[in-house]
């Protein structure tokens, strides 16, 4: 867990937490992400698994609105349930959400990252 709060801290740092929501949701889930020097971040992740990450390190719900959804129209007192809800909206077996992970996948090594 460690490892995947940093991930994700180092994601904000490098600016990687904007305009690849998407994209991120995707690799969290569907690839293996590992540091540069081998040390696993994730694994994949179950969807229950991510919301719970993301409510944890406090995740911006701003995000889903790069999703097309509206935080307002998810549930607003659990957020577990929130992120939940806005995955299962997200359209992650899309080709864009392919393509979303690939372009950020892409970006990770220069924060330290592969991805697999």
């Amino acid at each position: 867990m460690d490892a995947l709060r940093g991930f994700l801290e180092d994601l904000k740092r490098h600016g990687l937490d904007r305009g690849h929501a998407r994209g991120l949701l995707y690799l969290l889930i569907a690839r293996h992400i590992f540091q540069a020097d081998g040390t696993p971040v994730s694994r994949g992740l179950t969807w229950r698994q991510l919301a719970a990450v993301l409510k944890k390190f406090r995740w911006s719900k701003e995000g889903v609105r790069e999703l097309g959804l509206n935080p307002a129209d998810l549930p607003p007192r659990d957020r577990t349930q929130f992120w939940y809800t806005a995955i299962s909206l997200a359209k992650l077996d899309s080709p864009e959400a392919r393509q979303a992970a690939e372009i950020l996948a892409g970006l990770l090594p220069a924060a330290g990252y592969r991805v697999q």
